[in-house]
């Protein structure tokens, strides 16, 4: 896998359906525990609930969900569905309903789950995490904005720049790209160029 999705922040959507109210919630977590954590906090916050059913898939561990109470396999696996189909990862989901009176039907629940992690989701946005290096470039100040440009044109996100005897620019750019660039950066400083790169890792890019 070269990139994966993860939740820019947490959110929260409700929808009514048939006089059922259903309200999703979504949070990005690093870890099953908080993942577990972010569960307990919905299942104390709305106690008087039928039903606070869930998923979370976390990158590289586990993968779980649960139908709270509603008919197997019509709340936990449809919620988890929506976030596998869309290659989201590292996120917990927790849709609470407050049963209205009238029966769904396993259909109906089906797709008004899905329909509340389809919203939920959408209401957090998604960033999207690649395999990426950090660089730090050292030049010489008449190099500086050449240096700058050449940065730019590879894609790269410079971060804060540093004044001192010489221009530090510290930088992020897709795993990869830095071999078209260092030749780049080499001819542009006489090949004396003083950079340096980490090891690929995964980050929001």
């Amino acid at each position: 896998m070269t990139e994966y999705y993860i939740p820019t922040g947490p959110s929260e959507t409700e929808f009514v359906e048939k006089r059922s109210r259903f309200i999703g919630h979504v949070w990005r977590v690093e870890g099953e525990e908080e993942a577990r954590a972010r569960i307990e906090e919905m299942k104390k916050r709305y106690y008087d609930a039928r039903h606070n059913c869930w998923c979370y898939l976390i990158q590289d561990g586990p993968v779980r969900y649960s139908d709270d109470g509603e008919p197997q396999g019509t709340a936990g696996q449809p919620m988890l569905n929506v976030f596998q189909r869309e290659g989201v990862v590292n996120v917990v989901c927790v849709v609470t309903r407050y049963f209205g009176g009238i029966l769904l039907g396993a259909g109906g629940l089906v797709r008004a789950y899905t329909a509340a992690a389809n919203a939920v989701l959408a209401a957090a946005k998604q960033v999207t995490v690649q395999v990426c290096v950090r660089g730090v470039l050292r030049v010489e100040y008449p190099l500086y904005e050449l240096a700058q440009r050449l940065l730019a044109d590879a894609g790269a996100r410079l971060e804060e720049v540093q004044f001192a005897d010489r221009v530090t620019l510290p930088f992020v750019m897709l795993a990869g790209g830095e071999t078209q660039l260092l030749p780049k950066l080499q001819e542009l400083c006489r090949g004396s160029a003083d950079i340096m790169f980490s090891k690929p890792y995964f980050a929001p890019f």
